[in-house]
């Protein structure tokens, strides 16, 4: 059972991308900070937090998602989703944290702890990719975004409303979530992304730059692996997958828990791409065991 709601802060950071808008629930103890991948924002996070009580949880929008600052235009530099992260800790005086990533962030969470490991109390890891591999199977969907090879093609189909819908309906047989739930992930936090919402406008810039970068940071990423940077790393690493993912597959979890010297894997039953709404109150468990 989550224990008492607490009071959730919604607050503007400046950072030198933009204005970031992170969601701040008062806690004590190792504070927890929680990253989305795309397409969705940080309300993946909405069923997790209570159940992480009393902790201290502080849930981000990368720069173009969510209710971050919309820019017209956007290439993604190497390295701004980290830098993005480092600018929130830095703004919210946080020393030393338990990093939870998902999707896409996951990556940005493992090379922040490469980079930063005196600031990482522990690493999370839900549902993620990290380098190249034979179990890595992305969707088709975000495979047609990131290939430069079809970029006209991929444009046309993201301009037609009709042809959005048609992707991310695709998309959801087999991550296994409900467009017309308006109790689902992707009411939540997907489709706003898409569409836009009570006038904020869609995130599709920013999904086109991040998936732009996909097959060039799988490289480096790669890099990273080679160097045996990954197996160096002391913070406490924790894979929490959904069993049910077809695309971030458990097969890719054991993949990824072997490039750590030392990390945990937990296959979550009844869960798909997003254990943390799926099973909140496991993962939160998960969480807590980790470290915090």
């Amino acid at each position: 059972m989550a224990a008492a709601a607490a009071e959730t802060h919604s607050r503007t950071v400046e950072t030198p991308y933009g204005r970031l808008h992170v969601r701040d629930t008062e806690g004590e103890g190792t504070p927890v900070v929680a990253l989305h991948g795309f397409p969705d924002d940080s309300r993946i996070y909405n069923r997790l937090t209570p159940y992480l009580a009393p902790h201290r949880v502080v849930s981000l929008d990368f720069r173009g998602f969510g209710h971050s600052e919309r820019p017209e235009k956007e290439v993604l530099e190497p390295g701004q989703r980290e830098a993005e992260l480092d600018a929130v800790l830095d703004a919210l005086e946080l020393d030393r944290v338990m990093l939870v990533g998902h999707d896409a962030s996951g990556a940005v969470a493992v090379n922040y702890a490469l980079a930063h490991s005196e600031r990482v109390a522990g690493l999370v890891l839900l549902n993620c990719y990290y380098g190249d591999a034979p179990a890595l199977r992305l969707p088709e969907m975000i495979r047609l975004l990131g290939d430069p090879h079809f970029t006209p093609l991929a444009d046309a189909l993201v301009s037609d409303p009709k042809m959005r819908g048609w992707l991310l309906a695709h998309t959801r047989r087999r991550f296994g979530y409900a467009l017309d739930d308006p109790e689902g992930v992707a009411a939540a936090s997907i489709v706003p992304q898409w569409f836009g919402e009570n006038g904020q406008p869609n995130a599709l810039v920013a999904i086109r730059a991040w998936t732009a970068t996909l097959y060039p940071e799988l490289a480096n990423q790669d890099q990273h692996i080679a160097n045996g940077e990954l197996k160096e790393l002391t913070a406490p690493v924790t894979l929490a997958f959904g069993e049910d993912d077809a695309y971030l597959s458990p097969e890719l979890a054991r993949h990824i828990q072997g490039l750590f010297a030392n990390a945990t894997l937990h296959l979550v039953k009844n869960a798909s791409h997003w254990p943390q709404w799926d099973q909140p109150e496991l993962t939160a468990q998960l969480i807590r065991q980790a470290g915090i």
